[in-house]
């Protein structure tokens, strides 16, 4: 009897972990999706990836809604030439993930010229209608 309840033990364990690890999964796809989105500049795709009630805080203190957000990806406003993610962490909890990553990027903002921006970032991911969306981003200068 002891056998089989760690054996239940073992495997309740492993499959917990295994959805788990499947629910990182699909948050890291949403990441990559978002970052090459950023990149291109799609519009469309920016929109599927993000919460309509997105909150979009940058390192200078500004914070964009949804549409805000995608506008100035989609115009150039803000360019992102090239976006390296480092040091990247995943919590899921039910249907809300939090990702922490290191942003290293070459861009090319409107009006400013070619730059290259380091920043820690926190994401905050929501499960809804079956595709994880951005809900909030908060990035911080690298001192």
């Amino acid at each position: 009897m002891k056998k089989l309840l760690v054996i239940v033990a073992l495997f309740s364990l492993a499959t917990i972990a295994s959805a788990q690890s499947k629910k990182e999964n699909q948050v890291a796809r949403a990441v990559q999706d978002l970052k090459k989105a950023m990149i291109d500049g799609d519009s469309v795709r920016l929109m599927k990836l993000s919460a309509e009630r997105l909150t979009y805080g940058h390192s200078s203190g500004t914070i964009e809604d949804q549409q805000t957000f995608v506008h100035n990806i989609a115009s150039g406003n803000s360019d992102f030439v090239t976006i390296d993610l480092s040091e990247q962490t995943i919590s899921v909890s039910g249907k809300t993930a939090i990702v922490r990553h290191t942003l290293i990027a070459a861009t090319n903002d409107k009006g400013k010229g070619p730059g290259t921006v380091k920043l820690h970032i926190l994401t905050v991911w929501q499960k809804s209608g079956g595709n994880w969306k951005l809900l909030a981003r908060q990035a911080v200068k690298i001192p």
